[in-house]
């Protein structure tokens, strides 16, 4: 194992693009599709994202992540072979986010995704996400998808990227060990084509709204559906109506104290563990 470690003094520093100047849009085509870049932040992020499969292209950690006393010696010998920027916090603070990196971040290579077809012929209990854009609350479903026992997640094309920065935080890495795939590549994919793919592998499908004709979260029938698809829509709109009718089930949170919903989010981990493999 070798590395080159790279001392940083000026935020401006070219070596330091890749973590603090290129946009999300620009990682993903830094080095051409096939080698498109992602940023993994903490040293249990980037750990489960090597557990992933993840290839390392870069380290960028604070000098005390060098102490055989930190986390960032067992990093370091899990990414042979990249170079390693070293930065004092001081020349760093200007990096949006970095106080909550826990002084390391690594730039990776995008992993290949399954395809939508392999993701459901080997499961049961499967997330769809209707165009949800917020990169944040796209994290914490996925944190709570891969910890109530969902198998897979699904993702509408105009839904936001999973491998966003803010995403891979918030999700504490899960988005590394819940498998998905892009359900479609066109807008138009959905509902339709994506539908019928779904239901052509044995699945059910379950949207979660606001409608007066529903079940409830915990209906017998269909907890007990051999596979099923939940499906959540966008952050305020929900999901279109036509993606509704399309549903073999529309399900309803019993809710109290008059309020009438919850974050998408917050309805997602009611629903996976309610409807998950328990």
């Amino acid at each position: 194992m070798s590395h080159t470690f790279i001392e940083i003094t000026d935020f401006h520093a070219p070596e330091l693009d890749v973590y603090a100047r290129l946009t999300e849009t620009q990682l993903r085509s830094h080095h051409g599709i096939e080698n498109s870049l992602f940023i993994a932040e903490s040293p249990h992020v980037i750990e489960r994202a090597l557990e992933g499969g993840c290839e390392p292209e870069s380290l960028l950690m604070l000098p005390k992540m060098l102490d055989g006393r930190e986390k960032g010696q067992e990093i370091l010998a899990r990414c042979p072979d990249v170079p390693v920027y070293v930065a004092e916090e001081a020349c760093l603070k200007q990096l949006t986010g970095f106080p909550m990196t826990r002084g390391v971040l690594c730039a990776m290579k995008r992993p290949p995704l399954p395809s939508p077809e392999e993701l459901l012929e080997n499961t049961r209990r499967i997330v769809v996400l209707e165009d949800v854009m917020n990169p944040t609350n796209l994290g914490a479903i996925f944190r709570s998808a891969a910890a109530m026992g969902m198998d897979a997640i699904l993702l509408t094309p105009a839904s936001t990227d999973p491998l966003y920065r803010r995403c891979i935080r918030v999700s504490m890495g899960t988005v590394f060990q819940i498998p998905w795939a892009w359900i479609g590549e066109e807008l138009t994919d959905w509902p339709e084509k994506g539908m019928k793919l779904i239901r052509t592998h044995g699945f059910k499908t379950a949207a979660m709204a606001l409608r007066d004709e529903t079940v409830s979260i915990d209906n017998p029938k269909l907890m007990a559906e051999e596979k099923l698809a939940v499906i959540l829509g966008t952050e305020g709109d929900g999901l279109a109506d036509q993606t509704i009718a399309d549903c073999d089930y529309t399900v309803k949170i019993p809710m109290a104290h008059g309020v009438d919903s919850l974050n998408v989010a917050a309805a997602g981990a009611v629903a996976f563990w309610q409807l998950g493999k328990r």
